[in-house]
């Protein structure tokens, strides 16, 4: 290695490391990942290092970090801590993309962090957290944000049509803000409004703005959620072969596990957190508006995800809470946490999103390995973790490359061994224009992992997910160790990746 970079060295070596009967690998690259506050607070990021995880992507769903003006900071901390958690320790002062990555430069980094500007945060820049569509002239206000936060070298643009303020979006403004993400050549990484009972009435949504605005499309953590909608997975792949007959560029990534994770407020529907969490908490504290969520959940509203009606009170768990008092929620699900209160569940868990101020985090059981298999062996498809670090997460925080690596393919022989690497190395390099990196090659910056084929294997699971996944020996980041003999070094090894135009 040469200046963090892979080349020819006339030099003796203090230490050669022996890989005689060990996959020598490009260092992974996470394309969802959730690490946008636990980045500048822990900054090794060890559950992704642990993994082989060198290069991680930010600002995902429409809501994170930046850019964040000055007046909406408070509220927007409420709105974002069931995602991405909260924290006193930080300023809280970076005002936009720019700041925010440079004082994740400064803090330093385990991985390369890459940032995609999320709609949400534009939107509230531009309009606040109105429950309403955009004005012309605040369009045209977005699409400057837009632009600013391109030149600040983000990696593409986000939403997540289920999370506020997105989720108040009509098509159009998704179609002028893309216009800019295109102009770029950067994707648009999409939650997508539904991926339950609307998923089809959804991607053709996602497929106009694609064809619309010429932006790039990169489906966010692809699946089809509850058994009654699994019906879907035939004309779902019917569309994805539409769209490459057509010549649209489509891309997606996916974790390897049945179950899901996300804030819990996303059970509530779409008009309770209008405004806000300050706005939700007065709504929940009102016996009528309680009762209309309660109707709203038990007979549906089209076009919405009902979490509740596709997992279950008995398939969502609590994973994170923010307070003292609710800790013994943690990891039981919803039934279980209403017996434990005494209550009703929808009272139990309205009072617990109360209390918690919506800083819950969950997991939900919806879909089953034969669809895993399915979308993963498409050439749209990518790995990533989409883990929220808090609490006792989702084990795909810890496992989600090893366990592709471990149980689909050693296992279950669902693809093999070099296009299972190629999906978490290379492809993600060129869907993200992550230029010399995501190959073993001269010039590329050394990222790498050297791992036992035989071994590598999650260990993590629902019930102690905190677990580092075995068979991972080394991991490189830059030319310098992350992890040395299996064992993390702590050393800060990172760097910011802007993307040029």
């Amino acid at each position: 290695m040469k200046n963090k970079k892979i080349g020819k060295l006339d030099l003796t070596a203090d230490k050669v490391i022996d890989a005689s009967g060990k996959i020598v690998s490009p260092g992974f690259i996470d394309t969802h990942s959730h690490s946008d506050l636990k980045v500048l607070i822990e900054p090794f990021v060890e559950p992704k290092i642990r993994q082989g995880i060198t290069t991680e992507i930010l600002g995902q769903d429409g809501i994170s970090m930046a850019p964040l003006p000055e007046e909406y900071v408070s509220s927007w901390r409420k709105n974002l801590a069931g995602l991405d958690g909260d924290s006193d320790e930080l300023k809280w002062d970076w005002k936009n993309t720019d700041g925010y990555l440079n004082l994740i430069s400064k803090t330093g980094s385990g991985p390369n962090e890459l940032y995609l500007v999320p709609h949400g945060n534009i939107r509230m820049e531009a309009m606040g957290l109105e429950a309403r569509a955009a004005t012309k002239e605040e369009l045209e206000k977005m699409k400057e944000i837009t632009r600013r936060e391109m030149e600040a070298g983000v990696a593409g643009l986000s939403t997540g049509l289920i999370y506020i303020p997105c989720a108040y979006a009509e098509t159009e403004e998704l179609i002028e803000i893309c216009k800019v993400a295109a102009e770029y050549g950067r994707p648009l990484v999409i939650h997508q409004r539904s991926e339950a009972d609307t998923m089809l009435e959804s991607m053709q949504e996602v497929i106009r703005i694609a064809k619309e605005s010429g932006v790039k499309i990169h489906f966010s953590h692809f699946k089809i959620c509850g058994q009654k909608n699994w019906k879907l997975i035939e004309p779902v792949i019917a569309l994805l072969d539409k769209c490459k007959e057509e010549g649209i560029n489509v891309s997606y990534d996916q974790y390897p596990y049945v179950a899901g994770s996300t804030m819990l407020g996303v059970i509530l529907p779409p008009w309770a957190h209008a405004g806000g969490t300050d706005k939700l908490i007065e709504r929940l504290k009102d016996k009528s508006l309680r009762e209309k969520m309660k109707k709203d959940i038990i007979e549906g509203i089209p076009g919405w995800d009902n979490f509740i009606d596709f997992a279950g009170f008995d398939g969502i768990y609590v994973t994170s809470v923010k307070t003292d008092k609710n800790q013994d929620c943690i990891g039981k699900n919803l039934t279980e946490i209403a017996e434990m209160r005494g209550k009703e569940k929808f009272d139990a868990v309205f009072d617990l999103l109360m209390e918690e101020e919506n800083a819950v985090g969950m997991y939900d059981y919806y879909g089953k390995d034969e669809h895993i298999v399915t979308f993963m062996r498409r050439p749209e498809s990518n790995i990533c973790t989409d883990g929220l670090l808090g609490g006792k997460p989702h084990p795909r925080v810890y496992g989600s490359f090893p366990r592709v690596l471990g149980k689909f393919v050693r296992e279950m022989q669902t693809m093999s061994l070099e296009e299972a690497i190629y999906k978490m190395t290379h492809k993600p390099a060129v869907t993200f224009k992550i230029d010399n990196r995501g190959l073993l090659k001269e010039e590329y910056f050394a990222d790498i992992v050297i791992f036992d084929e035989a071994k590598i294997i999650d260990k993590g699971t629902f019930i102690e997910p905190t677990q580092f996944p075995d068979g991972i020996d080394y991991v490189l980041v830059n030319g310098k160790f992350a992890v040395k003999e299996g064992k993390s070094t702590y050393e800060l090894g990172g760097k910011v990746i802007r993307i040029e135009r």
